[in-house]
């Protein structure tokens, strides 16, 4: 598919993080490590629970989902990022342009799916617990999962769809370590005013209207466990503050940028490293850490 004639621009410029060069170097060293430890932590989670046959339930096939997504997550925008940190001129070309913003929001949108997901099944496991496995058939979780990645693919396409019609002849440098559709969007050489009014809709209320069901979703679930067996409370308690933990910070700084995305304030690239790449290296770490049965798993997968 060919762009307009009158884009003229071929490139776009990244500012970065920092114009410093100590602070550049400091960044590449930091970030190599937070990098390698995203894909060495969820690596571990697919492994995990892949092999081992005590953790093939729908809980943690949602979760190796989640972390797989996290993964690739991660990896659609740090890799260059950390490289440019060497580089004095950084650049990407369009269509490299077009696919980070294209796959953010693919990835994004399937994950905020995904959570819905994972809240349903929490759901059904605390508050019909007899009924679980039948509820939660490898049918029904097939069919979540696929409608997370529809969900995704169909709002990023309607967001990309009308990148593909602005013209870009002139301004070419993105005050970010990637392209962002709201600082894009400001580039294009027409009155984008009614396409930003439309990203807001799509994106912001999308992420806020979700958040808002999951908190709900959530309130109901610890309304219910108040009156299970006592014996089961501290496990349904901690299983329920790793998924909310995830989800507040997932979806915060999302409904952040997507609700006032083109403000003045430069808080956008702290909240956009935040969310590309801290919270796919917190969410294993909280998995983790608060879930006894991925621990023993993991020790056990290490021979600890």
């Amino acid at each position: 598919m060919e762009r307009a004639n009158h884009s003229v621009v071929s490139e776009f410029i990244l500012l970065g993080l920092s114009k410093s060069q100590n602070l550049q170097i400091l960044f590449f060293l930091g970030f190599s490590v937070v990098f390698v430890g995203i894909v060495l932590g969820n690596l571990l989670i697919l492994v995990t629970v892949t092999f081992d046959s005590h953790l093939h339930t729908p809980m943690y096939f949602l979760l190796s989902n989640l972390s797989c997504i996290d993964m690739i997550l991660a990896s659609f925008a740090t890799p260059k990022m950390i490289v440019d940190f060497l580089r004095e001129r950084k650049t990407i070309s369009w269509w490299g342009c077009y696919s980070q913003m294209f796959f953010m929001h693919l990835l994004g949108g399937s994950e905020m799916m995904l959570l819905v997901a994972m809240a349903i099944d929490r759901y059904v496991a605390i508050c019909k617990p007899l009924h679980y496995m039948t509820i939660m058939s490898p049918r029904v979780l097939t069919g979540l999962l696929l409608s997370s990645y529809a969900v995704g693919f169909v709002h990023s396409s309607s967001q990309m769809a009308f990148m593909l019609t602005l013209p870009f002849c002139g301004p070419n440098v993105i005050d970010s370590f990637f392209c962002d559709l709201p600082l894009v969007i400001k580039l294009a050489c027409k009155d984008t005013y009614i396409l930003q009014l439309l990203v807001i809709a799509d994106s912001g209320l999308l992420s806020l209207v979700c958040f808002l069901l999951l908190l709900v979703s959530y309130g109901v679930i610890i309304f219910s466990v108040k009156y299970r067996a006592a014996s089961r409370s501290p496990k349904a308690f901690s299983t329920l503050s790793a998924h909310i933990t995830v989800v507040t910070l997932f979806f915060a700084p999302c409904v952040f940028i997507y609700v006032w995305p083109f403000s003045r304030y430069s808080v956008d690239k702290i909240l956009s490293v935040f969310y590309t790449i801290f919270t796919p290296l917190l969410n294993p770490i909280i998995y983790t850490l608060r879930n006894q049965e991925v621990k023993a798993a993991i020790k056990k997968r290490l021979c600890i």
